[in-house]
């Protein structure tokens, strides 16, 4: 059989976590004692709401940015006027890593979300220990009891909990323990993004829930129509990312949606 994306990237987590585990990776780290940033009530009083993220590829892009510096971009993108970071910790599929959001903590006074497949409650530790506020759970990687485990766990360690969701079947992972919903355009298994994705699964997230939209996002005009669609953030990063200066490009976008 062959697999879709999203089964191969797995595969290769489920690898990953068993050999961090054998090799005593969670125990070698430092923990960095700080305080904790609240995506939530950044994103509640933010006037962009923007998320912007650090990548250097993607399945569906190849390299975008392969020599990008986690000790320059994400402070950039502080500077710019991101209300918040997403790191990419995943290595094989992303060109990411953990020591990227080692290196940008300490650089930056906002909240970090740890961008990975997260399916142990040992990468939720490992989470916390590198410095992330906010660790994502991905609807579509896991089943409703494991998620809402993870949920649990992640909460009792002081980390927020956003909960990514692609098709309505997954607003059903929505529990107590989960902070903000995120609704991903692209779809998982095959890597085809469609905004209309966060429209359509938008009015159906419970209220009370913080929504943001996630991928696709590629002008200000279409965050106008998210903001009046209820949604509070945006997670944007191959539209920076693909420019020299991400920071520089975010600054420009940031100036046109104001």
């Amino acid at each position: 059989m062959i697999m879709n994306i999203l089964e191969t990237i797995i595969a290769k987590k489920q690898l990953e976590v068993a050999t961090g585990k054998e090799n005593g990776y969670l125990e070698s780290l430092n923990k960095i004692n700080r305080s904790h940033l609240s995506l939530k009530k950044a994103l509640e009083t933010s006037s962009t709401g923007i998320i912007a993220e650090f990548k250097r590829k993607s399945p569906s892009k190849g390299w975008i940015y392969p020599d990008a510096d986690a000790t320059e971009i994400p402070s950039g993108y502080e500077k710019a006027g991101a209300t918040a970071l997403s790191i990419l910790t995943d290595e094989s599929f992303f060109g990411g890593s953990l020591k990227d959001l080692q290196t940008a903590r300490p650089l930056v006074n906002i909240p970090i979300l740890r961008k990975d497949f997260i399916i142990d409650p040992y990468q939720l530790h490992v989470a916390k220990t590198i410095g992330a506020d906010v660790i994502l759970l991905i609807a579509t990687a896991l089943d409703k009891k494991s998620c809402a485990s993870l949920a649990k766990e992640a909460k009792s360690l002081g980390l927020e909990v956003l909960l990514e969701i692609h098709e309505e079947p997954e607003l059903e992972y929505i529990t107590p323990d989960i902070d903000i919903v995120g609704i991903n355009n692209r779809n998982l298994k095959s890597f085809v993004t469609d905004v209309e994705t966060s429209f359509q699964l938008g009015e159906k997230i419970p209220d009370g829930y913080l929504k943001i939209s996630e991928s696709g996002i590629s002008d200000p005009h279409t965050i106008k129509e998210l903001r009046a669609a209820g949604f509070k953030g945006f997670l944007i990063g191959e539209t920076f990312m693909k420019d020299d200066n991400p920071a520089q490009e975010l600054a420009k976008f940031i100036n046109v949606l104001d």
